[in-house]
């Protein structure tokens, strides 16, 4: 292939080679309401709340007073209409309904609406997946949440295009108000620290709701501050029930650290922030136990090197995403850089951590020019040394970094 040749041909494969999202926090649409999709649902994610209270200047709490619509268009008039929507959220809003047909020129949020008020859910659901290019849409399900579990214990139809992950963060961080719900359900733990019966019973409830969600792994978000190990409840619950049972049932755990919950609680969901971590603990689950698997993404750019340098120690850690603050295309092609050049092929450059289905088409279709501009380069740098890719390796490269090479480190 000339340069020209390998640089379309490159393009075109990370275009339309279907990914495997390992991180979402979509829901089957079994589960009703809980999967959010439309207008209303993509102007109000969290991440345009919180940018257009940069303008707002009434009362937070006026704000969730709001319907949902009334919230989307106090957001649509802020950040679309008052000022150019340039933020990688709002230019998002717009890449999705580009890609879906629909003609943002006029600026019309009640023509928009009634378009999305027409459509059939399953229907509109096989539609943005297609347009995203996405295969497998991998949840993040909690048996705390008490609008999900019922769900879950009646049992439903699963979609085959979503897949599960078992989130664990009331139990492992909160195991003082945890412990008495487990209790509740059956499971025969005691108040303070956790003890090997207790552990046991943790151990049993892992094994109930991995076989029932078919998990593929359990998974956790840490504050920057989190050690392991140490003299805490979480430590004794990682060490006594979480990495037994991964280790039982052959499944990763993934660690996401670095969110600094509520630090503007008037905000909601919206008034996380991030921290520095010291990554120190993750050094030591990889040495400490290294017949564990541990998947991990970090919230802060500062800690993405450090990250990188621990995934060429242990081979039992596989990074992936950019996660959060970290999913704009600035930050993607930066760590996207660092994570080739340092580890190679074998991690997941990106999830989509997307809310509403259809982020998952902006998300993806950004991420992949993202992706593909750097793989461009490390191409063409390759055939500058005289290495000849061919069409095959390159589609074997894709396919690994779109959900490949987790699968394969899955399986291990």
């Amino acid at each position: 292939m000339t340069t020209a040749q390998l640089e379309t041909f490159v393009r075109k494969t990370v275009s339309s080679t279907p990914v495997r999202d390992i991180h979402t926090h979509l829901y089957d649409p079994a589960f009703g309401e809980l999967l959010l999709w439309g207008i209303d649902d993509l102007l109000t994610y969290h991440y345009l709340v919180a940018e257009s209270f940069r303008y707002l200047r009434m009362p937070y709490a006026d704000f969730w007073k709001l319907t949902k619509s009334q919230q989307a268009d106090l957001i649509w008039d802020v950040l679309f209409i008052r000022n150019s929507p340039i933020s990688e959220a709002c230019r998002g809003v717009l890449t999705t309904l580009n890609l879906l047909g629909l003609d943002v020129k006029k600026r019309d949020l009640p023509k928009l609406r009634k378009w999305f008020a027409a459509q059939k859910p399953d229907a509109y659901i096989d539609r943005c997946l297609k347009i995203a290019g996405v295969e497998d849409v991998c949840m993040t399900n909690s048996p705390f949440d008490d609008l999900e579990r019922p769900v879950w214990e009646r049992g439903f139809k699963r979609h085959p295009a979503f897949s599960s992950a078992l989130r664990i963060d009331p139990l492992l961080l909160d195991w003082k108000n945890t412990a008495p719900k487990l209790a509740g359900w059956g499971y025969k733990v005691g108040p303070g620290r956790p003890n090997q019966k207790s552990l046991d019973e943790v151990r049993r409830f892992f094994a109930d709701w991995s076989k029932k969600m078919g998990a593929r792994f359990l998974m956790v978000s840490l504050p920057p501050e989190f050690k392991f190990p140490d003299n805490t409840d979480t430590a004794a619950l990682i060490e006594g029930a979480v990495l037994p049972h991964c280790r039982e049932f052959n499944l990763p755990f993934a660690v996401m650290p670095g969110v600094t919950r509520a630090v503007n609680p008037q905000l909601k969901m919206a008034g996380d922030g991030i921290g520095l971590t010291d990554l120190s603990f993750v050094k030591n689950l990889c040495a400490g136990f290294p017949e564990n698997k541990f998947a991990a993404t970090v919230l802060s750019r500062e800690n993405q090197h450090e990250m990188c340098v621990l995934a060429r120690k242990f081979r039992n850690l596989h990074i992936f995403g950019c996660w959060w603050f970290t999913n704009i295309p600035h930050l993607i092609d930066e760590i996207t850089r660092l994570r080739l050049e340092l580890v190679g092929l074998s991690v997941t450059p990106q999830h989509s951590d997307a809310r509403v289905l259809d982020q998952l088409i902006y998300k993806w279709t950004h991420s992949r020019t993202a992706i593909g501009e750097v793989l461009v380069e490390k191409y063409r740098d390759l055939a500058a040394t005289g290495w000849a890719m061919t069409k095959p390796e390159i589609e074997r490269d894709v396919r690994n970094l779109f959900g490949g090479a987790f699968e394969t480190f899955c399986k291990a």
